[in-house]
């Protein structure tokens, strides 16, 4: 069977780029995917699948029954691109001005259609049903995609046993398949914090309570929380992304807004960490003369691989591909994915597909979210081969 999807992957390939390369010129933001949702409607339809469209927005799902009835695997892929400017200089770079596809959904998108042209040629060589889920608005944390599809029913009619998705990975060569048990990747909580002062000249900051200034204190003291007050081999990140604040050079302000990221692993760290952030801005402002208001916007849960699902991968991917493809991850990424919400409701495993061609080494290769990321086009048919490869042993081992 292996043989088969590899040699379906090499005929599908040049159509794989094709879409992959189309997507990547037309890149839209999160919840505006609607050109990329046609794309994707369109080419399910022209292979027979039954299509539903504007799945939690502009999310498609297709469906292919295999020869007999059985269980009901679901391959997963995102179609949102980032708002930044694309600097790769690439023939087909983007055409949308300050929106490029820098986190690879693109391909995403493209390797799991490969996986529905590669399992329309065998869909009577295994039994069950495979559900193909293209999400939308991955990137719109603390919102996301996957919720709203859930929602709408998509692990639903036929109901899902197991879900697998795909994330290239620029830190490994192009063909390797990494991933792990438990954790994956972190929980990614957004927050922002309001800092209250009061104005005055600049000249007689006493006369005031200066707000940028407590602002800072606060950016420095957040750091205490990770090193600390959590056990040093517990994961816990902190960041201000934004920090807002001020009108003129000899004004000292009354007002600053921040923005931030969590990052944790544990589910009970998380829930200290929000805790202490929230005491920690309130001391700090109020010990100063000021005050400050907390406010936790959400976000994803940690994405956790399911063991049986990892047993199975670690075989086909040997099987498949040689032994030497397969990575075991040593530690989870503090990186954030919205596949967790699909992987709390169904056992699920996350990989990543290494997309750094063989030329270059880990510091030339631009990572994820940067304006300059380019995966290999070389990794498209691994990552076909994946999905197809684990929607037909998962149905064919049941």
């Amino acid at each position: 069977m292996y043989s088969k999807i590899e040699e379906f992957a090499k005929k599908y390939n040049p159509k794989v780029v094709e879409w992959r390369r189309a997507i990547h010129s037309h890149p839209e933001l999160s919840a505006q995917e609607e050109k990329t949702a046609a794309l994707v409607a369109e080419a399910l339809t022209n292979l027979g699948f039954d299509v539903q469209k504007n799945v939690g927005g502009h999310g498609v799902v297709g469906i292919l029954n295999g020869g007999k009835p059985g269980k009901t695997v679901a391959l997963r892929a995102d179609m949102d691109a980032l708002p930044l400017n694309e600097e790769t200089g690439l023939p087909f770079a983007s055409l949308v001005p300050n929106v490029m596809h820098a986190c690879g959904h693109d391909t995403h998108t493209a390797m799991l259609l490969g996986a529905a042209c590669v399992l329309s040629e065998l869909k009577n060589e295994f039994d069950g049903t495979v559900k193909f889920i293209f999400q939308p608005a991955e990137e719109r944390n603390p919102i996301g995609g996957a919720p709203g599809m859930i929602k709408d029913g998509v692990l639903e009619n036929p109901h899902v046993d197991a879900i697998f998705a795909l994330h290239v990975w620029p830190g490994f060569e192009t063909g390797k398949i990494i991933t792990r048990i438990g954790a994956m990747m972190g929980a990614s909580d957004r927050f922002s914090l309001t800092i209250k002062g009061q104005t005055c000249h600049g000249s007689a900051p006493h006369q005031g309570t200066d707000a940028i200034m407590i602002g800072a204190q606060i950016v420095g003291g957040l750091q205490t929380i990770v090193s600390r007050s959590i056990a040093p081999l517990d994961s816990v990140v902190i960041s201000i992304g934004a920090f807002k604040g001020g009108y003129r050079y000899n004004v000292v302000a009354d007002n600053v807004e921040m923005d931030g990221t969590i990052r944790t692993i544990n589910p009970a760290t998380r829930e200290k960490v929000l805790s202490l952030i929230d005491r920690t801005v309130t001391g700090y402002a109020r010990a100063l003369g000021g005050d400050a208001e907390f406010k936790h916007l959400g976000g994803y849960p940690p994405t956790m691989n399911a063991r049986e699902l990892f047993d199975m991968v670690s075989g086909t991917v040997a099987a498949a591909f040689g032994p030497d493809q397969f990575v075991v991850l040593e530690s989870p990424d503090m990186g954030g994915e919205d596949f967790s919400y699909f992987a709390n409701e169904r056992p699920g495993l996350m990989a990543w597909l290494g997309c750094r061609p063989p030329e270059k080494s880990p510091t030339e290769m631009a990572v994820l979210h940067n304006t300059k990321f380019e995966p290999d086009e070389g990794c498209l048919p691994w990552g076909v081969r994946f999905y197809s490869s684990c929607a037909v042993d998962y149905l064919r081992k049941r």
